[in-house]
């Protein structure tokens, strides 16, 4: 008995001093890998940093996409090699997955539905901030005091923040892909609404941490939050959807950061960080190029209750045809283009570069206004017009040309209907009263070119198209612009 006692006490101290050693060599392993690891973490956030500056200029898009897409390399194979992770096949699964699913995209989706792909994805992003928040909450490391306190924070503001860019990414793609209505949702006391829901939600947050972590509390704010995500983008019009998208990629960018925090991943911080501000920033920007209030815009339509008359008589319309644009075109000298969304879902960039590389070669002075918001995301049109290798020096802001128009010839209005609207500046009732549109009714002549007389996104009718200077070219833009190249 003593013996199979010595026999059995020798064989556990064996494996006890085995264990104590390959702990040892594996953490030594993982100290020795860290600062490997987190160097790489800091490369890739400086690509990301580059990325961003490239992405600000039409010349350097190219190299920013290219910064960011190695930055992600860098960092995702820095994720597998860190020791701490130990389900590596799933995450290779998952990245095969992901992998083949964004490819299958990158090749199916067309460039006019982008923007709505673009909230689709920012729904993803806050789904995962969620999970990654609930999962925090129900598996973390022994805490107390302060500590806790702090992760309690991260675990709730994660979870709300997730929780409301999923939802409200969901009703803007719903919205772009024209599933639901663009025009806002006027429910009675929205704005009350909203703000109780906030209030309720402030208030859950008190007494989660005050009760070291309650999850009927986290489960009723994250019901809270997904209505309150939800309703909030759906008080917002369709003309201010441009903005929604660039304020819910700000929202994705915070969760992602919040999902960093809880992970205590320094990379998926910085990033986060990055999207966040940028696309903060960026909404704000397009804020003041409508003339809109940023609060008011993300508070749901704040202070935009407007009342419209749809039965105004703007009197008839003068239809023409592509000969007679050909020759408007051919004895002019100067000409402005100014593109919409009705161009992007033609696909008429690339005969629009065809027309514009004939006027040119003919001496004709011809360039583009853009709209801040033409289209259904920023930079859009300047996307397409790139596609079609449009040269960069003729693609001029709002700003930039805008006194140019009464010295201008002859202006194509291709699809753009909202950012070309004189209602913007004429009705103080117009949904899109205040925003500063492109002045093309200063033009000699202007050419609309539309499929019907039906309104424009923002659910109003244009009074452009009704004045004695404009012509209306009915049919699809791609079909009218070939059709006017023939002529010419």
């Amino acid at each position: 008995m003593n013996l199979l006692t010595l026999n059995v006490s020798e064989k556990l101290s064996a494996t006890v001093s085995q264990l104590a050693q390959t702990t040892s060599e594996n953490l030594g392993l993982f100290e020795s890998s860290m600062p490997l690891i987190n160097g790489a973490y800091f490369v890739a956030a400086v690509l990301f940093i580059f990325s961003l500056i490239g992405l600000s200029k039409q010349e350097s898009a190219e190299s920013g996409v290219w910064y960011g897409i190695i930055g992600m390399a860098i960092a995702l194979a820095a994720t597998i090699a860190n020791p701490s992770v130990t389900n590596i096949e799933t995450i290779l699964i998952a990245m095969v997955v992901g992998g083949l699913i964004g490819t299958w995209l990158a090749i199916k989706v067309e460039m006019t539905q982008m923007p709505e792909l673009v909230a689709m994805l920012h729904s993803f992003v806050g789904l995962a901030a969620v999970a990654v928040g609930f999962n925090s909450f129900l598996e973390h490391q022994p805490m107390s005091g302060i500590m806790l306190n702090i992760h309690l924070v991260e675990v709730f503001l994660g979870v709300f923040i997730g929780a409301v860019t999923f939802t409200g990414s969901i009703v803007a793609f719903g919205k772009l892909r024209g599933i639901f209505s663009s025009k806002s949702l006027m429910l009675p006391h929205r704005h009350k609404m909203n703000l109780m829901a906030g209030l309720i939600s402030i208030a859950l947050m008190v007494y989660f941490v005050q009760q070291q972590g309650h999850m009927t509390s986290l489960l009723i704010m994250s019901g809270i939050a997904l209505v309150f995500g939800w309703h909030l983008v759906a008080s917002i019009g369709g003309a201010d959807m441009p903005v929604v998208v660039s304020m819910l990629n700000s929202y994705s960018g915070w969760a992602a950061a919040a999902a960093g925090f809880l992970l205590g991943n320094d990379l998926l911080i910085v990033t986060g960080a990055l999207v966040g501000s940028s696309g903060a920033i960026l909404s704000y920007i397009m804020c003041k190029a409508m003339n809109r209030s940023f609060i008011s815009v993300i508070a749901g339509g704040f202070g935009t209750n407007v009342v419209v008359s749809g039965d105004q008589d703007y009197g008839e319309h003068i239809e023409t045809n592509a000969e007679d644009v050909a020759d408007m075109l051919v004895n002019a000298k100067s000409v402005i283009i100014t593109p919409g969304y009705g161009m992007a879902v033609a696909q008429a960039q690339y005969p629009v570069y065809e027309l514009t590389r004939q006027l040119r070669d003919k001496g004709i002075k011809v360039r583009f206004g853009i709209h801040p918001v033409a289209g259904r995301l920023p930079g859009h049109m300047n996307v397409l017009l790139a596609e079609a290798k449009m040269p960069y020096d003729i693609v001029l802001e709002m700003d930039e040309l805008n006194d140019d128009f009464p010295e201008t010839d002859v202006v194509l209005v291709i699809g753009a209907n909202d950012t070309v609207n004189p209602s913007a500046m004429d009705d103080p009732n117009s949904p899109i009263a205040g925003m500063p549109v492109l002045k093309v009714w200063n033009a000699k002549q202007v050419i609309g070119f539309k499929r019907s007389m039906n309104p424009g996104y923002a659910g109003v009718q244009n009074p452009l198209f009704f004045k004695d200077n404009t012509h209306m070219l009915f049919g699809d833009a791609r079909d009218s612009v070939e059709n006017i190249i023939k002529a010419m």
